[in-house]
């Protein structure tokens, strides 16, 4: 009854408007009052120590300082150009750079919502003013965008590790799989789409020389030396991701400088935002811990336990729930909110049930992506909207439904071949 009367709050507060940090907040106390009155407060200093004494949650501001010192520099447009003329003869055109530029920035900017906004600046105005159909074009930017949570680095994937204390080295070679073939599915629709329906996309009849692709590849080299880098480092064991993270900003400064864009009003921009960022994401987290500690003090989770053996549910069929119910949140608060309130409580169930925590960590974060995605309020079709004067909100909306249907139907695949997240893990570990 606890249980139900703090989420009763929660979703009352959320759908009231109120900012979703303050409302978790709120019904965590709340829950904490009612299990066990005041007293239960007494804990709430030591909890915020063991949110704030964590050496795994200091990445998140290295991967965010990363990303926008690249964005502040300006060179995500440089690296969509670089791009584009390995595209161009693909059936789709330019909208492949879409997919691709954005799982390569996902891979520096460690979040959706900064990818979303950095490919759909550059790519938007400029496709549509060339004759690519809007929606198609806004659809694929926003798909592309949600890579951002799942290609490694990724933010999110950190979150799930502190609540879970799942291994985020794991985490990061577990999500590499399944973000690179999920795009793949993207340009594989993109293809059939463009092929069924070619007044979609202009011809693009421009010659090119070798200079041009030399020159081309020469914008993407640093970005991909970068990857490399962070990736390689963690996944051979030379570092932490922590550390990790301070050799990409190392690594973001020395772009920006070989490109001459390294200059104090950029790296004033690029501190300030981070400081913004990263303080509202590290808020969210100490106050899901509050929440998460509610959660395990009331035992609600082992309750669960019980209920679902008693209701005799099996793996795929609450997963299957879970499907539904990230998709619903999606239309209400960001991705780490959903994450900050399911998670603490599902999380015993699903161990009980033998479900490996590294591939349902990739599993919970597909479920943001499909939630960013849900019309019409999911954050990502917004990110993308506003990119462009042009755009409407129900042009992403109609230009997202297909990538949206692809996104449930992967889920699905993932649940029946849980290898294809598990693989590259094992693979690591075992070397």
């Amino acid at each position: 009854m606890e249980a139900l009367i703090a989420f009763g709050v929660l979703l009352l507060l959320i759908i009231g408007g109120l900012w979703v940090q303050f409302a978790v907040g709120a019904a965590a106390l709340a829950y904490l009052w009612l299990i066990k009155g005041v007293a239960g407060w007494k804990a709430l200093g030591l909890v915020s120590w063991g949110a704030a004494n964590s050496f795994t949650l200091a990445a998140i501001p290295l991967f965010i300082l990363m990303a926008e010192i690249l964005l502040a520099s300006g060179l995500s447009s440089r690296l969509y150009n670089g791009i584009a003329p390995f595209m161009r003869r693909l059936p789709g055109g330019l909208l492949h750079t879409n997919i691709v530029g954005s799982g390569v920035f996902a891979a520096v900017a460690g979040g959706s919502a900064p990818t979303a906004a950095a490919m759909s600046t550059v790519a938007l105005p400029a496709l549509s003013a060339r004759g690519y159909n809007r929606r198609f074009v806004a659809g694929s930017l926003a798909a592309g965008g949600t890579l951002g949570i799942l290609i490694p680095p990724s933010i999110t994937m950190i979150i799930y590790a502190t609540f879970t204390e799942t291994s985020i080295a794991k985490l990061f070679a577990a999500g590499l799989v399944p973000g690179i073939l999920l795009g793949a599915c993207y340009s594989l629709f993109i293809i059939a789409r463009a092929l069924a329906k070619p007044s979609l996309v202009p011809k693009d009849t421009q010659r090119r020389t070798l200079a041009d692709y030399l020159r081309a590849a020469a914008d993407v080299l640093p970005f991909t030396i970068l990857i490399v880098f962070i990736l390689g480092s963690i996944y051979a064991g030379i570092a932490t991701p922590t550390e990790a993270g301070a050799l990409g900003v190392v690594g973001a400064v020395a772009i920006s400088a070989l490109y001459r864009r390294l200059n104090l009003a950029m790296l004033r921009s690029a501190l300030s935002r981070t400081l913004t960022m990263s303080g509202n994401v590290l808020f969210i987290v100490f106050i899901s811990m509050l929440f998460a500690y509610a959660t395990a003090l009331s035992g609600v989770g082992e309750a669960l336990v019980d209920r679902v053996a008693e209701a005799g549910l099996s793996q795929v069929s609450l997963l299957l729930i879970l499907m539904v119910v990230f998709a619903i949140l999606g239309c209400f608060m960001e991705g780490l909110g959903m994450i900050a309130i399911i998670v603490p409580v599902i999380f015993p169930t699903l161990m009980a049930m033998g479900v490996d925590p590294v591939w349902f960590g990739v599993f919970v974060v597909i479920l943001v992506e499909l939630g960013q995605l849900t019309p019409p309020l999911g954050v990502i079709l917004f990110v993308v909207a506003s990119s462009d004067a042009d755009t409407k909100v129900e042009d992403v909306v109609m230009g997202v439904l297909p990538f949206f249907a692809i996104i449930l139907a992967f889920l699905v695949l993932l649940i029946a071949m849980p290898d294809i997240a598990l693989w590259l893990p094992q693979l690591t570990a075992g070397g």
